[in-house]
Protein backbone atom coordinates (compact mmCIF):
# COMPACT_ATOMS: atom_id res chain seq x y z
CA UNK A 1 0.00 0.00 0.00
CA UNK A 2 1.60 3.25 -0.60
CA UNK A 3 2.12 5.98 1.94
CA UNK A 4 -0.55 8.54 0.47
CA UNK A 5 -3.32 5.72 0.48
CA UNK A 6 -2.27 4.49 4.01
CA UNK A 7 -2.82 7.70 5.42
CA UNK A 8 -6.28 8.26 3.68
CA UNK A 9 -7.22 4.77 5.37
CA UNK A 10 -5.42 5.78 8.67
CA UNK A 11 -8.24 9.07 9.01
CA UNK A 12 -11.03 6.97 7.67
CA UNK A 13 -11.84 9.51 5.37
CA UNK A 14 -13.29 9.68 2.01
CA UNK A 15 -11.00 11.26 -1.02
CA UNK A 16 -14.06 13.75 -1.14
CA UNK A 17 -14.10 14.57 2.58
CA UNK A 18 -13.19 17.36 4.95
CA UNK A 19 -9.65 16.50 4.51
CA UNK A 20 -7.47 17.88 1.96
CA UNK A 21 -7.44 15.49 -1.28
CA UNK A 22 -4.95 13.09 -0.44
CA UNK A 23 -2.71 14.50 1.59
CA UNK A 24 -1.31 15.40 -1.58
CA UNK A 25 -1.37 19.05 -2.13
CA UNK A 26 0.88 21.41 -4.03
CA UNK A 27 3.27 23.43 -1.55
CA UNK A 28 6.92 24.39 -2.79
CA UNK A 29 9.84 25.38 0.18
CA UNK A 30 10.79 28.97 -1.69
CA UNK A 31 7.20 30.60 -0.56
CA UNK A 32 5.66 29.56 -4.12
CA UNK A 33 2.32 27.52 -3.77
CA UNK A 34 -0.34 25.77 -6.64
CA UNK A 35 -3.46 26.01 -7.32
CA UNK A 36 -4.58 23.50 -5.49
CA UNK A 37 -5.49 23.23 -1.84
CA UNK A 38 -8.72 22.43 0.19
CA UNK A 39 -9.90 25.16 3.54
CA UNK A 40 -8.30 24.40 6.32
CA UNK A 41 -9.83 25.63 10.32
CA UNK A 42 -9.16 24.26 13.63
CA UNK A 43 -12.67 23.29 13.46
CA UNK A 44 -12.26 20.97 10.78
CA UNK A 45 -8.93 19.72 12.53
CA UNK A 46 -10.78 19.05 15.81
CA UNK A 47 -14.00 17.10 13.99
CA UNK A 48 -11.08 14.92 11.74
CA UNK A 49 -9.34 13.80 15.82
CA UNK A 50 -12.82 13.37 16.78
CA UNK A 51 -13.49 11.01 13.42
CA UNK A 52 -10.61 9.23 13.71
CA UNK A 53 -10.70 7.94 17.44
CA UNK A 54 -14.12 6.07 16.39
CA UNK A 55 -12.43 4.16 13.47
CA UNK A 56 -9.94 1.51 14.73
CA UNK A 57 -5.76 2.34 14.90
CA UNK A 58 -3.90 1.66 12.05
CA UNK A 59 -0.05 1.83 12.49
CA UNK A 60 2.39 3.00 9.90
CA UNK A 61 5.04 0.90 8.83
CA UNK A 62 8.34 1.07 7.95
CA UNK A 63 8.65 3.49 4.80
CA UNK A 64 12.44 4.44 4.36
CA UNK A 65 13.89 2.38 1.04
CA UNK A 66 16.72 0.25 1.75
CA UNK A 67 19.40 2.63 0.82
CA UNK A 68 18.12 4.74 3.57
CA UNK A 69 17.27 2.41 5.75
CA UNK A 70 21.06 1.33 6.21
CA UNK A 71 22.31 4.25 7.00
CA UNK A 72 24.08 4.98 10.49
CA UNK A 73 24.15 7.54 12.52
CA UNK A 74 27.12 9.86 11.39
CA UNK A 75 25.41 9.04 7.48
CA UNK A 76 22.29 10.57 9.07
CA UNK A 77 23.77 13.75 10.05
CA UNK A 78 25.75 14.22 6.84
CA UNK A 79 21.89 13.22 4.96
CA UNK A 80 19.94 15.73 7.04
CA UNK A 81 21.83 19.42 5.80
CA UNK A 82 19.01 21.53 4.56
CA UNK A 83 19.69 24.26 2.43
CA UNK A 84 18.84 27.41 4.54
CA UNK A 85 17.99 28.93 1.19
CA UNK A 86 15.61 26.87 0.00
CA UNK A 87 13.27 27.12 3.94
CA UNK A 88 9.91 27.52 3.76
CA UNK A 89 9.48 31.47 3.88
CA UNK A 90 13.01 31.87 2.74
CA UNK A 91 14.67 35.53 1.62
CA UNK A 92 13.98 37.52 5.19
CA UNK A 93 10.83 39.05 3.95
CA UNK A 94 9.03 37.34 6.96
CA UNK A 95 9.71 36.86 10.47
CA UNK A 96 9.83 33.10 10.55
CA UNK A 97 11.70 29.90 8.43
CA UNK A 98 11.23 26.78 8.16
CA UNK A 99 13.16 23.88 7.50
CA UNK A 100 12.63 19.88 7.30
CA UNK A 101 14.53 16.71 8.50
CA UNK A 102 15.17 14.20 6.57
CA UNK A 103 13.66 10.80 7.04
CA UNK A 104 16.32 8.24 8.15
CA UNK A 105 17.31 6.31 11.11
CA UNK A 106 15.39 6.50 14.12
CA UNK A 107 12.62 8.24 12.24
CA UNK A 108 10.95 5.60 10.11
CA UNK A 109 7.55 7.19 9.44
CA UNK A 110 7.01 10.74 7.79
CA UNK A 111 4.64 12.99 8.64
CA UNK A 112 2.16 15.38 6.66
CA UNK A 113 3.16 18.94 6.22
CA UNK A 114 0.84 21.91 5.21
CA UNK A 115 1.62 25.26 4.29
CA UNK A 116 -1.75 27.08 5.62
CA UNK A 117 -2.32 30.42 3.86
CA UNK A 118 -5.61 32.70 3.68
CA UNK A 119 -7.53 29.66 5.18
CA UNK A 120 -6.30 27.05 2.27
CA UNK A 121 -3.60 24.25 3.37
CA UNK A 122 -1.18 22.82 1.00
CA UNK A 123 0.97 20.36 1.32
CA UNK A 124 4.81 20.97 1.49
CA UNK A 125 6.49 18.28 -0.86
CA UNK A 126 10.14 16.62 -0.13
CA UNK A 127 13.06 16.89 -2.79
CA UNK A 128 16.23 15.84 -2.66
CA UNK A 129 16.88 19.16 -4.01
CA UNK A 130 16.57 20.63 -0.12
CA UNK A 131 19.35 18.99 1.20
CA UNK A 132 23.22 19.31 0.60
CA UNK A 133 24.66 15.59 1.08
CA UNK A 134 27.61 15.26 2.84
CA UNK A 135 30.38 13.08 0.42
CA UNK A 136 29.74 10.09 3.32
CA UNK A 137 26.57 9.72 1.49
CA UNK A 138 26.06 10.84 -1.80
CA UNK A 139 26.95 8.33 -3.97
CA UNK A 140 24.76 6.07 -1.76
CA UNK A 141 21.62 8.01 -2.83
CA UNK A 142 19.89 6.54 -6.15
CA UNK A 143 19.47 9.75 -9.33
CA UNK A 144 15.78 8.69 -8.70
CA UNK A 145 14.46 9.36 -5.35
CA UNK A 146 10.68 9.60 -4.78
CA UNK A 147 8.45 11.51 -2.49
CA UNK A 148 9.91 10.55 0.72
CA UNK A 149 8.41 12.71 3.12
CA UNK A 150 9.96 14.49 6.09
CA UNK A 151 10.99 13.31 9.50
CA UNK A 152 9.82 16.93 10.87
CA UNK A 153 10.70 20.20 10.92
CA UNK A 154 12.63 22.99 12.64
CA UNK A 155 11.23 27.10 12.80
CA UNK A 156 14.29 29.81 13.00
CA UNK A 157 13.15 33.65 13.90
CA UNK A 158 14.31 36.67 12.10
CA UNK A 159 16.32 37.16 15.79
CA UNK A 160 18.53 34.44 14.08
CA UNK A 161 18.42 32.62 11.16
CA UNK A 162 21.57 29.88 11.54
CA UNK A 163 19.92 28.25 15.24
CA UNK A 164 16.58 26.76 15.61
CA UNK A 165 13.55 28.58 18.20
CA UNK A 166 11.78 25.14 18.13
CA UNK A 167 11.28 21.55 16.28
CA UNK A 168 9.28 18.84 16.34
CA UNK A 169 10.88 15.96 15.70
CA UNK A 170 9.76 11.78 16.41
CA UNK A 171 6.87 10.62 17.90
CA UNK A 172 5.04 14.01 19.48
CA UNK A 173 8.04 15.29 20.51
CA UNK A 174 9.73 18.85 20.55
CA UNK A 175 11.77 21.53 22.17
CA UNK A 176 12.72 24.77 22.17
CA UNK A 177 15.33 27.41 23.26
CA UNK A 178 15.45 30.90 25.01
CA UNK A 179 18.03 33.31 25.14
CA UNK A 180 21.01 30.61 25.39
CA UNK A 181 20.17 29.03 21.99
CA UNK A 182 20.76 25.75 23.78
CA UNK A 183 18.70 23.08 23.47
CA UNK A 184 17.94 20.71 26.71
CA UNK A 185 14.58 18.48 27.69
CA UNK A 186 11.87 17.86 25.15
CA UNK A 187 7.97 18.43 25.66
CA UNK A 188 5.61 16.06 24.35
CA UNK A 189 1.91 16.28 23.34
CA UNK A 190 0.87 13.74 25.60
CA UNK A 191 1.92 10.76 27.62
CA UNK A 192 -0.27 7.17 27.88
CA UNK A 193 0.66 4.56 30.84
CA UNK A 194 4.34 6.07 31.75
CA UNK A 195 5.50 4.77 34.82
CA UNK A 196 3.24 1.27 34.68
CA UNK A 197 4.15 -1.99 34.45
CA UNK A 198 3.25 -2.30 30.56
CA UNK A 199 4.76 -0.80 27.78
CA UNK A 200 4.42 2.97 27.04
CA UNK A 201 2.57 4.05 24.58
CA UNK A 202 3.81 6.89 22.36
CA UNK A 203 1.01 8.52 20.37
CA UNK A 204 2.60 10.23 17.11
CA UNK A 205 1.69 13.64 15.83
CA UNK A 206 0.71 12.43 12.24
CA UNK A 207 0.63 15.87 10.42
CA UNK A 208 1.55 19.44 10.93
CA UNK A 209 -0.16 22.75 9.71
CA UNK A 210 1.84 25.57 9.58
CA UNK A 211 0.32 28.96 8.66
CA UNK A 212 1.87 31.77 7.31
CA UNK A 213 3.12 34.48 9.23
CA UNK A 214 2.16 38.22 8.24
CA UNK A 215 5.35 40.21 7.80
CA UNK A 216 5.35 41.89 11.34
CA UNK A 217 3.70 38.97 13.00
CA UNK A 218 5.46 38.39 16.75
CA UNK A 219 4.37 34.79 16.75
CA UNK A 220 3.99 31.55 14.64
CA UNK A 221 0.96 29.75 14.93
CA UNK A 222 0.69 25.78 14.24
CA UNK A 223 -1.89 22.71 13.93
CA UNK A 224 -0.90 19.08 14.69
CA UNK A 225 -2.89 15.88 14.53
CA UNK A 226 -2.09 13.28 16.43
CA UNK A 227 -3.03 9.70 16.75
CA UNK A 228 -2.38 6.24 17.97
CA UNK A 229 -3.27 3.13 19.46
CA UNK A 230 -5.40 5.07 22.97
CA UNK A 231 -6.05 8.36 21.36
CA UNK A 232 -6.19 10.86 18.78
CA UNK A 233 -5.92 14.74 19.00
CA UNK A 234 -5.94 18.37 17.77
CA UNK A 235 -3.34 21.03 18.61
CA UNK A 236 -3.05 24.57 18.40
CA UNK A 237 0.40 25.80 18.91
CA UNK A 238 1.14 29.68 19.25
CA UNK A 239 4.65 29.95 19.67
CA UNK A 240 6.30 33.37 20.88
CA UNK A 241 10.15 34.19 20.61
CA UNK A 242 12.16 35.65 23.04
CA UNK A 243 14.84 35.23 26.16
CA UNK A 244 11.68 33.07 27.14
CA UNK A 245 10.02 31.44 24.11
CA UNK A 246 6.50 30.82 24.99
CA UNK A 247 3.95 28.30 23.41
CA UNK A 248 0.65 28.44 23.78
CA UNK A 249 -1.05 25.00 23.29
CA UNK A 250 -4.75 24.03 22.99
CA UNK A 251 -5.10 20.34 22.87
CA UNK A 252 -8.25 18.45 22.34
CA UNK A 253 -7.93 14.69 23.27
CA UNK A 254 -10.24 12.11 21.97
CA UNK A 255 -9.66 8.66 23.95
CA UNK A 256 -10.12 4.87 21.84
CA UNK A 257 -9.90 3.64 24.95
CA UNK A 258 -10.11 3.53 28.97
CA UNK A 259 -6.20 4.94 29.69
CA UNK A 260 -5.55 4.96 33.54
CA UNK A 261 -2.72 7.00 33.15
CA UNK A 262 -2.68 9.75 31.05
CA UNK A 263 0.14 12.72 30.89
CA UNK A 264 -1.08 16.44 30.23
CA UNK A 265 1.73 18.73 28.92
CA UNK A 266 4.21 15.70 29.64
CA UNK A 267 8.10 16.95 30.00
CA UNK A 268 10.86 14.56 29.56
CA UNK A 269 14.35 15.07 30.62
CA UNK A 270 17.79 13.57 32.15
CA UNK A 271 19.41 13.13 35.42
CA UNK A 272 22.62 11.05 35.32
CA UNK A 273 24.50 12.32 38.22
CA UNK A 274 24.55 15.94 40.69
CA UNK A 275 25.54 17.16 43.73
CA UNK A 276 22.77 14.85 45.43
CA UNK A 277 23.30 11.62 43.56
CA UNK A 278 27.08 10.35 42.52
CA UNK A 279 25.81 7.00 42.16
CA UNK A 280 27.48 6.98 38.77
CA UNK A 281 30.32 9.54 38.85
CA UNK A 282 33.08 7.39 37.27
CA UNK A 283 33.67 11.11 35.07
CA UNK A 284 35.65 14.21 35.05
CA UNK A 285 32.57 15.99 35.09
CA UNK A 286 30.46 16.64 38.67
CA UNK A 287 27.76 16.68 37.50
CA UNK A 288 25.85 15.67 34.06
CA UNK A 289 21.96 16.75 33.87
CA UNK A 290 19.25 18.75 31.88
CA UNK A 291 17.62 19.73 34.44
CA UNK A 292 18.00 19.11 38.06
CA UNK A 293 14.67 19.27 40.03
CA UNK A 294 11.13 19.64 39.73
CA UNK A 295 9.24 22.97 40.77
CA UNK A 296 5.73 22.68 41.66
CA UNK A 297 3.41 26.05 42.92
CA UNK A 298 0.40 23.88 44.24
CA UNK A 299 -3.58 24.89 43.80
CA UNK A 300 -3.09 26.70 47.68
CA UNK A 301 -0.06 29.09 46.73
CA UNK A 302 2.34 26.65 48.27
CA UNK A 303 6.39 26.45 46.44
CA UNK A 304 7.87 22.68 46.42
CA UNK A 305 10.94 21.55 45.37
CA UNK A 306 11.95 18.16 44.91
CA UNK A 307 15.58 17.46 43.28
CA UNK A 308 15.35 14.78 40.72
CA UNK A 309 17.84 11.42 40.95
CA UNK A 310 19.15 8.74 38.95
CA UNK A 311 17.70 5.49 41.29
CA UNK A 312 18.72 1.97 41.22
CA UNK A 313 14.95 1.37 39.75
CA UNK A 314 12.00 2.67 38.51
CA UNK A 315 10.37 5.26 41.28
CA UNK A 316 6.96 6.91 40.54
CA UNK A 317 6.03 9.58 43.19
CA UNK A 318 2.67 11.30 42.91
CA UNK A 319 1.73 14.80 44.01
CA UNK A 320 -1.56 15.28 44.27
CA UNK A 321 -3.40 18.90 43.70
CA UNK A 322 -6.33 20.68 42.88
CA UNK A 323 -6.34 23.12 39.65
CA UNK A 324 -2.74 23.55 39.77
CA UNK A 325 -1.05 26.81 39.18
CA UNK A 326 2.31 25.50 37.58
CA UNK A 327 5.11 22.93 37.15
CA UNK A 328 8.39 22.26 35.71
CA UNK A 329 11.90 20.38 35.19
CA UNK A 330 14.19 23.37 35.85
CA UNK A 331 17.84 23.70 35.29
CA UNK A 332 18.58 25.82 38.39
CA UNK A 333 22.35 25.25 38.36
CA UNK A 334 23.83 27.58 35.94
CA UNK A 335 27.52 27.49 37.11
CA UNK A 336 29.83 26.24 34.46
CA UNK A 337 32.27 25.37 37.04
CA UNK A 338 29.81 22.81 38.91
CA UNK A 339 29.53 20.75 35.12
CA UNK A 340 32.84 21.20 33.61
CA UNK A 341 31.17 20.85 30.10
CA UNK A 342 32.69 22.84 27.07
CA UNK A 343 30.70 20.52 24.24
CA UNK A 344 27.19 19.82 25.67
CA UNK A 345 27.22 23.10 27.95
CA UNK A 346 24.89 21.59 30.79
CA UNK A 347 24.96 24.81 32.46
CA UNK A 348 22.32 26.88 29.57
CA UNK A 349 20.05 24.05 29.38
CA UNK A 350 16.88 25.41 29.58
CA UNK A 351 13.70 25.13 32.22
CA UNK A 352 10.40 24.71 31.20
CA UNK A 353 7.59 25.65 32.92
CA UNK A 354 4.07 24.61 32.45
CA UNK A 355 1.34 27.20 32.83
CA UNK A 356 -2.69 25.77 33.33
CA UNK A 357 -5.01 27.92 31.68
CA UNK A 358 -8.44 27.83 32.87
CA UNK A 359 -9.56 25.03 35.56
CA UNK A 360 -7.59 21.32 35.43
CA UNK A 361 -9.34 20.37 38.63
CA UNK A 362 -8.47 17.26 40.82
CA UNK A 363 -5.84 14.94 39.75
CA UNK A 364 -1.81 14.74 40.27
CA UNK A 365 1.92 16.47 39.07
CA UNK A 366 3.39 12.91 38.64
CA UNK A 367 7.04 12.20 38.24
CA UNK A 368 8.69 9.17 36.66
CA UNK A 369 12.78 8.56 37.38
CA UNK A 370 14.51 5.81 35.53
CA UNK A 371 18.00 4.23 36.09
CA UNK A 372 20.50 5.40 33.05
CA UNK A 373 24.30 5.41 32.75
CA UNK A 374 24.10 6.94 29.66
CA UNK A 375 23.57 10.63 29.53
CA UNK A 376 22.04 10.37 25.80
CA UNK A 377 19.16 8.59 27.14
CA UNK A 378 15.94 10.22 29.09
CA UNK A 379 15.38 8.88 32.24
CA UNK A 380 12.96 11.71 33.64
CA UNK A 381 9.13 12.39 33.27
CA UNK A 382 6.83 14.95 34.30
CA UNK A 383 3.42 15.45 33.37
CA UNK A 384 -0.25 16.17 35.10
CA UNK A 385 -2.39 13.18 35.61
CA UNK A 386 -6.06 14.02 35.87
CA UNK A 387 -7.55 12.28 38.70
CA UNK A 388 -10.91 11.22 36.68
CA UNK A 389 -9.70 8.52 33.62
CA UNK A 390 -9.84 8.85 30.24
CA UNK A 391 -12.82 7.27 28.58
CA UNK A 392 -13.67 6.31 25.15
CA UNK A 393 -15.96 8.83 23.12
CA UNK A 394 -15.19 11.84 25.52
CA UNK A 395 -13.39 14.98 24.08
CA UNK A 396 -10.81 16.34 26.81
CA UNK A 397 -9.80 19.88 26.71
CA UNK A 398 -6.85 21.27 28.37
CA UNK A 399 -4.85 24.34 27.28
CA UNK A 400 -1.69 25.61 29.08
CA UNK A 401 1.20 27.89 28.36
CA UNK A 402 5.22 26.47 28.45
CA UNK A 403 7.61 28.32 28.93
CA UNK A 404 11.31 27.74 27.59
CA UNK A 405 14.26 29.56 28.96
CA UNK A 406 16.39 29.84 32.04
CA UNK A 407 13.69 30.88 34.33
CA UNK A 408 10.38 30.17 34.93
CA UNK A 409 7.69 33.27 34.42
CA UNK A 410 7.21 33.44 38.25
CA UNK A 411 9.35 32.95 41.08
CA UNK A 412 8.59 32.35 44.76
CA UNK A 413 8.29 34.78 47.06
CA UNK A 414 10.40 32.96 49.69
CA UNK A 415 13.33 31.39 49.80
CA UNK A 416 14.39 28.67 47.25
CA UNK A 417 16.59 25.38 47.57
CA UNK A 418 20.24 26.00 45.72
CA UNK A 419 22.08 22.63 46.33
CA UNK A 420 20.93 19.67 48.22
CA UNK A 421 23.97 17.27 49.42
CA UNK A 422 24.18 13.56 50.86
CA UNK A 423 26.96 11.90 52.53
CA UNK A 424 27.33 9.80 56.02
CA UNK A 425 25.58 10.82 59.01
CA UNK A 426 27.19 11.92 62.21
CA UNK A 427 30.59 13.60 63.15
CA UNK A 428 34.26 13.60 61.57
CA UNK A 429 35.65 11.06 64.23
CA UNK A 430 32.48 9.49 65.75
CA UNK A 431 31.75 5.69 65.64
CA UNK A 432 28.53 4.56 64.03
CA UNK A 433 26.53 2.45 66.05
CA UNK A 434 23.79 2.15 63.56
CA UNK A 435 23.92 3.77 59.46
CA UNK A 436 22.68 7.60 59.41
CA UNK A 437 22.80 9.82 56.60
CA UNK A 438 23.16 13.21 56.39
CA UNK A 439 21.20 15.54 54.27
CA UNK A 440 22.71 19.41 53.46
CA UNK A 441 20.14 21.61 51.67
CA UNK A 442 21.18 25.21 50.78
CA UNK A 443 18.43 27.55 50.70
CA UNK A 444 18.82 31.44 49.10
CA UNK A 445 16.78 34.60 48.23
CA UNK A 446 13.07 35.44 49.74
CA UNK A 447 13.12 36.90 53.15
CA UNK A 448 16.58 34.89 54.45
CA UNK A 449 18.37 37.76 52.20
CA UNK A 450 17.19 40.60 54.97
CA UNK A 451 17.24 38.53 57.62
CA UNK A 452 20.18 38.97 60.63
CA UNK A 453 23.01 36.87 61.13
CA UNK A 454 21.38 36.04 64.42
CA UNK A 455 17.32 35.68 63.18
CA UNK A 456 15.95 32.79 65.10
CA UNK A 457 15.52 30.69 61.98
CA UNK A 458 13.71 26.81 62.50
CA UNK A 459 14.11 24.32 60.34
CA UNK A 460 11.11 22.06 59.71
CA UNK A 461 12.12 18.67 58.80
CA UNK A 462 10.22 15.17 58.93
CA UNK A 463 10.18 11.93 57.62
CA UNK A 464 7.90 9.00 56.60
CA UNK A 465 9.98 6.52 58.98
CA UNK A 466 12.92 6.38 60.97
CA UNK A 467 14.10 9.11 63.23
CA UNK A 468 15.53 12.44 62.32
CA UNK A 469 18.75 13.69 64.39
CA UNK A 470 20.96 16.70 65.03
CA UNK A 471 18.84 19.35 62.94
CA UNK A 472 20.83 22.30 62.36
CA UNK A 473 20.23 25.83 60.67
CA UNK A 474 23.02 28.77 60.17
CA UNK A 475 23.64 31.27 57.59
CA UNK A 476 27.57 30.22 55.77
CA UNK A 477 29.62 33.01 56.40
CA UNK A 478 30.73 34.98 53.47
CA UNK A 479 27.65 34.22 51.39
CA UNK A 480 23.81 34.85 51.43
CA UNK A 481 22.84 31.20 51.42
CA UNK A 482 21.39 29.55 54.77
CA UNK A 483 22.17 25.82 54.94
CA UNK A 484 19.70 23.69 57.01
CA UNK A 485 21.51 19.93 57.90
CA UNK A 486 20.15 16.99 59.65
CA UNK A 487 20.97 13.32 60.07
CA UNK A 488 18.53 10.46 59.41
CA UNK A 489 18.74 7.20 60.77
CA UNK A 490 16.19 4.71 59.22
CA UNK A 491 17.00 1.04 59.23
CA UNK A 492 15.42 -0.91 56.50
CA UNK A 493 14.63 -1.16 53.05
CA UNK A 494 11.83 0.91 52.02
CA UNK A 495 11.94 4.06 51.13
CA UNK A 496 12.09 7.53 53.78
CA UNK A 497 10.05 10.38 52.44
CA UNK A 498 11.72 13.84 53.87
CA UNK A 499 10.04 16.74 54.09
CA UNK A 500 12.26 20.44 55.31
CA UNK A 501 11.01 24.16 54.83
CA UNK A 502 12.43 27.01 57.26
CA UNK A 503 10.12 29.20 59.22
CA UNK A 504 10.14 31.73 61.36
CA UNK A 505 7.64 33.94 64.22
CA UNK A 506 6.27 35.52 61.05
CA UNK A 507 5.58 32.11 58.94
CA UNK A 508 7.34 30.31 56.22
CA UNK A 509 10.74 31.62 54.81
CA UNK A 510 11.12 29.43 52.49
CA UNK A 511 9.66 26.74 49.73
CA UNK A 512 9.43 23.51 50.66
CA UNK A 513 11.83 20.47 49.99
CA UNK A 514 10.63 17.26 49.09
CA UNK A 515 13.12 14.09 48.75
CA UNK A 516 13.13 10.38 48.72
CA UNK A 517 15.50 8.65 49.90
CA UNK A 518 16.11 4.95 49.25
CA UNK A 519 18.92 2.94 50.96
CA UNK A 520 20.73 1.19 48.24
CA UNK A 521 19.85 -2.35 47.29
CA UNK A 522 21.42 -4.99 49.81
CA UNK A 523 21.44 -3.28 53.00
CA UNK A 524 19.15 -2.20 55.63
CA UNK A 525 19.70 1.82 56.29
Amino acid sequence: MKRRELLLRLLGLAACGALPASFVHAATTDGGSSTDGQPFSPEWLRETARRLAREPYIPLTDTRPPWLAAMDYDDYQALNNFRAERSLWGGGELPFQARFFHLGLYFHHPVSLYEVADGVARSIHFSPDLYKYGPRVKDRIPETVGDLGFAGFRVNSRADWDRDMFSFLGASYFRAVGASKQYGLSARGVAIDTGMDRPEEFPAFRAFWLERPAPNATALTLHALLDGPGITGAYRFVVTPGDTTTMRVEARLFPRRLIERLGIAPMTSMFQCGENDRRIADDYRPEIHDSDGLALWTGTGEWIWRPLLNPHYVRVNSFLDDNPRGFGLLQRDREFTHYQDDVAFYHRRPSLWVEPVGHWGRGSVQLVELPTADETLDNIVAFWNPAQAAEPGQELAFDYRLYWGAQPPVRSTVAEVIATRLGVGGMPGQKLTAPMRKFVIDFQGGPLASLARDAKVQAAVSASRGEILDVVIRPLKESDLWRCHFDLAAPGSEPVDLRCYLRDASGALSETWLYQWSPPPGTSG
